[in-house]
């Protein structure tokens, strides 16, 4: 899904569109960043440990310097999602972002320990509304509408 939001956000020829692995994400992508799509999957009602480290990693370091930039949220989970999302949107509200669209949380409907561990596959329309989900990110950016 990440891949394919920043696949459709890479389209607007006067944007750079980056995807950065949440292990790799640093305070200065951050900062380099006009806009953000953060997406993750949900993991025991709760954002993955990569995620939920990133964000403990880059918090502080850019608190009042990204102010009223847009972001958007795209959740993989086995039931729901809702809480990564609830999580997600506290840290956003703390960095005071401003959300650009409802999240987008495709369920994955794994409730087994197999299916659990095996690898997820997404299918093409959901691919489609996250790409509709980067576009509409970059193209808010170009407008100057973000």
């Amino acid at each position: 899904m990440a891949e394919a939001a920043a696949r459709a956000a890479s389209r607007e020829p006067d944007l750079r569109a980056r995807l950065v692995a949440a292990a790799q994400a640093q305070p200065s992508d951050v900062l380099a960043a006009d806009g953000y799509i953060f997406a993750t999957p949900e993991n025991l009602a709760s954002l993955a440990g990569e995620m939920k480290e990133f964000f403990d990693r880059c918090y502080y370091p850019v608190l009042d310097r990204i102010n009223g930039r847009p972001y958007a949220m795209l959740i993989s989970a086995g039931s729901d999602g809702t809480n990564a999302v609830r999580q997600i949107a506290r840290i956003a509200t703390g960095w005071r972002l401003r959300q650009i669209a409802e999240p987008l949380i495709v369920c994955t409907h794994a409730q087994t320990p197999d299916a659990i561990l095996a690898p997820k596959q997404i299918g093409a329309a959901d691919l489609a509304r996250a790409e509709e989900l980067g576009a509409a990110l970059s193209a808010g950016l170009a407008a100057g509408i973000f």
